[in-house]
């Protein structure tokens, strides 16, 4: 598959900015894969799809306040800092991007707060953007930890909205968020509510919850024509013990597995026994799925209608098809959906 062959016109006022008012009402296309039909829905029926005995897999991550803004020492010049992740908790070292790059050199201070209550030292680059920082806090870990993130803001994409309200907080999250580590938001999963949660419970639905901690790769632009050159970032996924017991035993039920997500369904598929079951583990994972790939866990996955050539549309396409897909984005575009994390939602079985 070739990067062009993923590009589509997305006018700028189809990217939702705003969450839906309830978080299960979004629209919510469903597109069978074997046919090619579509479905027009409302989110919370997606339940009426499955039944007793099957489970969905949800990405239970928690975003990080990761965009802090602060000045450079001496000039004064305004930053931004991204937390992309914490390398040393005794240390407060952290892996972070830094915009503008180009003037910031190792050994520069840089202060954030009002009252300069935060200061950071850069002691390594350790790429053309990225940068190590070096938090110069002297008190408890709770304490620094508590101020670092009472200056950050939620890291909502710029290009979907650029000013972040304290509402934001909430949207950009979902509502079974229990692992701090991301800086970008499992999408798909914001849409379940805990109502429908309740009508999963009396249909017998199972939930099983594995952590993919999602990276700013999420949104890197691919730069390669040949899909298989390129490379995705890395990031941490952890599937516990009882998480995979819980898939292994509704595949080997005949029950359908959903994976809410794209990072799930590449965390599901980083490691497959060769009896097609998931193992437990705590590893980095830069796993790439485009067309064509043969899955062997999800019978069905729950995603959004992503930018154009980005890796999550590939992962979709993947899955459902992509003649299917496409048709199903155009679909999209000419029904009024609406695209981005904060836009609807698509259901392919």
């Amino acid at each position: 598959m070739k990067l062009s062959q993923f590009q589509f016109i997305l006018p700028k006022d189809r990217i939702a900015q705003e969450p839906p008012r309830w978080r299960d009402e979004c629209r919510l296309m469903v597109l069978h894969k074997k046919t090619g039909e579509i479905e027009h829905r409302i989110f919370k029926d997606i339940i009426e799809y499955f039944g007793k005995g099957d489970t969905f897999v949800f990405n239970d991550t928690k975003v990080l306040p990761a965009r802090l803004y602060g000045k450079k020492e001496k000039t004064g010049a305004d930053i931004m800092v991204f937390l992309l992740r914490e390398l040393n908790k005794e240390q407060r070292l952290w892996d972070v991007i830094v915009d503008p790059a180009r003037k910031i050199r190792i050994g520069n201070k840089l202060y954030f707060g009002e009252d300069d209550s935060l200061v950071a030292e850069v002691i390594d680059n350790t790429t053309s953007r990225g940068r190590t920082l070096r938090f110069l806090f002297d008190g408890p870990y709770e304490d620094f930890k508590e101020t670092l993130f009472s200056l950050g803001e939620t890291p909502v994409p710029i290009f979907i909205k650029p000013k972040v309200t304290p509402e934001d907080k909430e949207h950009y999250q979902t509502i079974f968020a229990k692992h701090e580590g991301a800086v970008a938001a499992p999408a798909a999963g914001t849409h379940f509510s805990r109502e429908l949660f309740n009508r999963m419970i009396l249909k017998d639905i199972n939930k099983a919850f594995i952590t993919v901690h999602m990276g700013i790769g999420q949104f890197r632009k691919v730069d390669v024509e040949d899909l298989s050159k390129h490379r995705m970032d890395a990031e941490r996924m952890i599937i516990t013990e009882e998480a995979a017991s819980i898939i292994n035993a509704t595949k080997k039920s005949g029950h359908k597995i959903v994976a809410v997500g794209t990072t799930t369904v590449r965390a599901l598929e980083t490691y497959v026994t060769t009896d097609k079951e998931v193992k437990a583990n705590d590893i980095w994972t830069n796993k790439f799925i485009f067309p064509p790939y043969e899955f062997s866990i999800p019978d069905a996955i729950v995603t959004g209608f992503h930018m154009p050539e980005s890796t999550m549309l590939m992962s979709e396409a993947a899955f459902g098809g992509f003649d299917h897909v496409m048709h199903a984005y155009q679909v999209a575009l000419d029904e009024g959906y609406r695209f981005g994390p904060y836009g609807d939602a698509i259901l392919i079985l």
